[in-house]
């Protein structure tokens, strides 16, 4: 690939092509986009009688035929309603950019077919809620408003074509993974993509910084602890012994905001973990219609109902009780960090040693107190790039100075105390092989990872019965798609 792109747009530019290639901005487009079971898409068809074959009727706004698949015209305006429903900026998309995006899309569903990709049905099915209660959410829960959108007859109709839908897009995705997920590359791969850079070509990076802290979270006291556990025995056994409902106490009293409208309920796969460790080993331990004792996990105390289990599949229900935190408690927390804070502003403790000391938060405590940027995952936060909330907290702070204790709560209402640090500062600067192999390395990775894709598209485009109809023929395609 040619890497003539100038310094700090090199990196934007390559992951352009990388959203493109691979995912475009990870949309999943409500389009007609069907299976057809034979090539003639564009003869008139014309009934003579009744008694003889009906010659094909031409197909409205066709605009492509992709193996066993079409793309409606209508398909491409839907996309673009679609990208701006979700607050995407379509100003600079071009039609021929997104009909070329779907276009890959059938290409590699087509292709998953034929190499038996298989996808779970029951997770679309799943998918398709989700999206339905999301696109409601847009029309004030007005299906009615919904379905004339989509130029739907009926809800069954708009939850069909969103099926099919989910499903060509999650046989792309897996026909996607299966063509990279072995890329890997070597050091001297990586370092013969940089050299080739030209020197004035070379990427800037950002200022970035590198964040500890020190986190204090308030003691819950073991008799508030005591009493969740018995309140969710008591369900237990009003359950057991005399039938009372679990989904409907789920919904009275359950305090996880995800589940309780719904009963508690959840699916899980042994494929995917999604739920905490903890949830999932106690979830996949029970049978069908065994309840749980009480158990903790980060949220709080559960006990689980296993309704239904079908396969690698978990049809479970849950209720969550969260333990209170006392006001002495909280107080407790504070006093005990701004303890810590002085020590280390009056210089008896390093803010790393107060950290594996004091700290309450396992996942870095051990480290220093150093955050982890869940992007790169190292230590280095790209300035114009830090989480917004995080960057408010530490923007003013000078190296190596404390910030003072912190109040947070999570989404749950739990409080937590903190202290920040900014531990050290790199400027910008053009990239440099040692300092900035790991962002380099992920630059040649995405690199081969779309020469792969491009190779992979230009057989199968030429094994594989395409079809491009209309004004799209006179597009620019980066592929072969005319087969000229």
């Amino acid at each position: 690939m040619p890497l003539k792109i100038n310094n700090s747009k090199f990196i934007n530019n390559l992951k352009h092509i990388v959203l493109l290639l691979i995912g475009f901005l990870s949309v999943q487009t409500v389009s007609a986009q069907e299976i057809i079971n034979d090539a003639v898409v564009n003869q008139p068809t014309v009934k003579k009688d009744s008694t003889k074959t009906k010659i094909a009727k031409k197909v409205d706004g066709v605009a492509a035929v992709v193996g066993d698949y079409i793309i409606l015209e209508s398909d491409v305006d839907k996309a673009f309603l679609q990208l701006q429903a979700q607050g995407v900026n379509t100003t600079d998309i071009k039609a021929c950019e997104l009909f070329g995006k779907l276009l890959e899309d059938k290409l590699y569903a087509h292709q998953a077919i034929q190499d038996s990709i298989q996808v779970s049905d029951a997770e679309i099915r799943k998918n398709v809620d989700y999206q339905i209660e999301q696109f409601l959410q847009q029309t004030n829960g007005s299906m009615e408003k919904l379905l004339a959108f989509y130029k739907k007859d009926s809800e069954k109709d708009f939850r069909d074509e969103m099926f099919e839908i989910n499903k060509s897009n999650q046989l792309a995705a897996k026909m996607q993974a299966k063509i990279v997920d072995e890329i890997e590359i070597t050091p001297e791969e990586v370092r013969t993509f940089f050299d080739k850079i030209p020197k004035d070509e070379r990427p800037t990076f950002g200022t970035e910084l590198k964040v500890a802290q020190i986190v204090a979270e308030p003691k819950i006291a073991d008799e508030e602890k005591q009493r969740v556990i018995n309140r969710l025995k008591e369900f237990k056994a009003d359950i057991i012994e005399n039938g009372a409902s679990f989904r409907s106490k789920a919904v009275l009293y359950s305090e996880d905001p995800g589940s309780a409208s719904k009963g508690g309920k959840y699916t899980l796969n042994r494929k995917q973990p999604r739920m905490v460790k903890e949830f999932r080993e106690v979830a996949f331990s029970l049978q069908e219609g065994e309840i749980s004792e009480p158990f903790e996990t980060d949220f709080g105390y559960h006990i689980i109902q296993c309704e239904k289990i079908r396969g690698q599949e978990y049809d479970v229900a849950h209720i969550l009780l969260s333990p209170k935190v006392s006001v002495e408690a909280v107080n407790e927390a504070k006093e005990r960090l701004e303890k810590v804070r002085k020590r280390i502003v009056d210089g008896e403790i390093s803010f790393a040693d107060a950290a594996k000391e004091a700290s309450d938060e396992k996942e870095t405590k051990y480290d220093g107190g150093q955050l982890i940027n869940p992007t790169t995952q190292d230590y280095n936060f790209e300035l114009t790039r830090m989480d917004p909330e995080l960057y408010a907290q530490i923007q003013n702070l000078k190296d190596n100075e404390v910030s003072l204790v912190l109040k947070e709560e999570d989404r749950t209402g739990k409080t937590t105390f903190k202290i920040l640090m900014v531990t050290d500062r790199i400027d910008q600067h053009e990239a440099d092989y040692a300092r900035d192999y790991l962002k380099i390395k992920k630059l040649a990775l995405d690199e081969k990872k779309i020469n792969a894709i491009a190779k992979w598209q230009d057989e199968k485009i030429k094994d594989t019965y395409i079809k491009i109809s209309g004004d799209y023929r006179n597009c620019e395609f980066s592929s072969n798609w005319l087969k000229k």
